[in-house]
């Protein structure tokens, strides 16, 4: 913490010493009430920490996740809070998240992905482009070995580098057009081949 952090929570627990010494002097002949109510704001404020610090493993056990279901190989993918919907895919045999994009038209792996399936991001030759939301960006050209997907194996499946930052890998459509059908229905992507 820096001075200025410091000098911030100094400042917050004068107030707060200042605002517990006028609710007892307040309330000074209801000293057992007092402490009561204190009692349980503290329990309160310490389960709200406890959520906040906790939310993502709740979120992972409460939120739906990605589904199949083999006849005829259907995967189904609920929406995500943020409205995208998002794919657990193996790359190289490293599981990948990936958004889902239809306005992409090829897969694009982050670097760090790239990386983490195997790819030697050094020998990598960044001499293609993207126009994209953020403008346009360098890309290279790759072959991934194998995509799999819910027991779904794709061998030597073209996919793109990225050379910029990129929160998620992109799913576009050179992938997906690989099954017979995209259909949305409600809140639920479903894939079918």
């Amino acid at each position: 913490m820096d001075a200025e952090s410091y000098g911030s929570l100094a400042y917050l627990g004068l107030l707060g010493v200042v605002i517990a010494g006028y609710f007892i002097v307040a309330n000074r002949h209801q000293l057992g009430k007092l402490l009561q109510q204190g009692a349980i704001w503290t329990f309160i404020f310490i389960g709200a920490i406890i959520a906040v610090g906790l939310w993502s493993d709740i979120r992972s056990t409460v939120m739906p996740q990605q589904s199949v279901a083999m006849a005829g190989t259907q995967v189904s993918v609920p929406r995500s809070p943020d409205g995208h919907y998002y794919l657990n895919l193996e790359i190289n045999g490293t599981p990948t998240r990936f958004m889902v994009d239809t306005g992409a038209t090829d897969m694009v792996l982050s670097r760090r992905d790239a990386s983490l399936a195997g790819l030697k991001l050094d020998s990598l030759s960044y001499t293609t482009r993207a126009m994209t939301a953020n403008g346009m960006v360098q890309t290279a050209r790759v072959r991934l070995d194998q995509v799999a997907l819910a027991g779904i194996v794709d061998l030597s499946v073209s996919a793109v580098v990225n050379a910029g930052d990129m929160g998620n890998s992109l799913l576009g459509m050179t992938y997906l057009q690989r099954f017979n059908s995209i259909e949305i229905s409600g809140n639920t992507l479903l894939l079918t081949r």
